[in-house]
């Protein structure tokens, strides 16, 4: 349960020191139809709202449109699938509509087309989805890359069914084009032998239907121009495309042509040196290739979440191997894909041989994501807390917001992702005041009793 009283909004900004712009996020992605996508000032105010449309995430287009969805399956059915995934005008109209993925029949629902769309979706002209100077998504036209479930059954992972990630792209008229579907490559993921036999018997199951939700990939985007490539590394293609499972702890690069796997890190992080220099990633959430034009780019920016996560030897806190990883608190990382060190970080880490006491500063066990701004500072979704931080490359929290929508059903006021993107992306408002806010010192923080 959250605390009775909890400073909600901005808590801190520092105009000069900020990327200034607006801030695009979802108020509950459960409770969705009630508050709608949301559109923040710098000063934490509402300047624009599209209600009724769910997001997992939603994104913004240049010229003030957005990307979401109108509705949720019902979860007694399946986990976090979306009917739909729209591109709504500034005023709420759909002007794109994908749902032809998969005809569904659920017990007491009409029979209907779904996309089944969740956690991510890229359209075509940016490669991760917030803003890359010189690089704006199509408004349009252009193909869009979409995560998508699939029911299956596949005795070689599981007895159970299994809820798969699939990855499609889709043309304007809503025509499948590429498709790429998780289990089928699941020898490619270098799980141990006491993990498979862990998977067999335990998926993640996951809901009242019990279906395993063994990878619970949460993230998808091309990696774009980067400099590996240009140096002739082919595995970093510029249409291929990069992806994190939060159940495995994985994070992998697809070859577009091929469908294989030709880069990975996970499920295990140890055995090599550089492994355990970078420590293990647990949970990740939003892993993506920097884009050119942004400092870092070519770098893996991922927000690891910790918690819980994996399938491996039984232990006090895991009795059946299912999420045996555990840490209970968060990294967001910046890393050289070649050589896995870690180019930046936050919380920063402590002196050699310290505790980890200070990364208690950040913690979300699910959800969260980190974008990259274009003055090279990380703006971070601490999604379990509804939290989100600017901080400078120093470490600097220069801005701060809490979101006060919380989830009359859950009591949270969890976000899955918020992105920033430039004032000019929104013609249809002037750019707001930005007025600074200096957070009072915690210890004088007091209210006054009432007389």
């Amino acid at each position: 349960m959250p605390a009775r009283i909890y400073p909600t909004g901005v808590t801190a900004f520092n105009p000069e020191k900020c990327f200034n712009g607006f801030t695009l996020f979802q108020a509950s992605i459960f409770e969705g139809q009630i508050f709608g996508a949301i559109l923040i000032d710098m000063n934490g105010n509402v300047v624009h709202r599209w209600q009724g449309v769910e997001g997992f995430p939603n994104k913004m287009l240049p010229g003030g449109c957005i990307m979401g969805s109108t509705a949720v399956r019902d979860p007694k059915y399946s986990f976090q699938d979306m009917v739909d995934l729209v591109q709504v005008d500034w005023d709420g109209n759909i002007v794109w509509k994908f749902d032809k993925y998969d005809f569904i029949s659920d017990p007491g629902h009409e029979p209907a087309w779904m996309a089944r769309q969740h956690h991510d979706y890229q359209r075509e002209g940016n490669p991760v989805g917030y803003y890359v100077p010189g690089m704006d998504a199509r408004v349009d036209g252009g193909k869009t890359l979409i995560l998508c479930h699939k029911n299956v059954e596949n005795r070689a992972i599981s007895r159970y069914p299994l809820l798969d990630d699939i990855i499609i792209e889709v043309t304007r008229d809503g025509s499948i084009v590429w498709e790429w579907q998780c289990s089928e490559h699941f020898a490619e993921f270098g799980f141990s032998e006491e993990a498979r036999r862990i998977i067999f018997e335990n998926p993640n199951l996951t809901g009242e239907t019990k279906i395993g939700d063994w990878m619970h990939i949460n993230s998808i985007s091309v990696l774009g121009p980067n400099p590996w490539f240009e140096k002739g590394d082919t595995r970093f293609h510029p249409a291929n495309i990069i992806w994190s499972g939060r159940q495995t702890s994985i994070i992998a690069i697809i070859d577009r042509q091929t469908c294989k796997i030709v880069w990975q890190i996970g499920p295990y992080y140890a055995g090599t040196p550089a492994l355990e220099q970078l420590g293990w990633i647990i949970g990740p959430h939003h892993a993506h290739l920097i884009p050119r034009g942004l400092p870092g780019e070519g770098n893996i920016m991922l927000f690891d979440n910790g918690g819980c996560a994996g399938y491996g030897s039984p232990n006090p806190g895991s009795p059946t191997g299912v999420n045996y990883a555990l840490r209970d608190y968060s990294r967001v990382l910046e890393i050289n894909p070649l050589t896995l060190e870690i180019v930046w970080q936050y919380p920063p880490p402590g002196p050699q041989g310290s505790s980890t006491m200070h990364y208690l500063k950040l913690y979300s066990k699910f959800v969260s994501s980190a974008q990259r701004l274009p003055n090279g500072n990380t703006l971070i979704t601490e999604g379990g807390c509804g939290r989100f931080l600017e901080v400078t490359p120093s470490h600097e929290i220069v801005w701060e917001y809490i979101s006060p929508y919380y989830s009359p059903k859950m009591s949270l006021n969890h976000v899955y992702r918020a992105y920033r993107v430039p004032y000019h992306w929104v013609p249809q408002l002037a750019r707001p005041a930005e007025i600074p806010v200096t957070p009072p010192i915690s210890s004088e923080f007091k209210i006054t009793p009432s007389i």
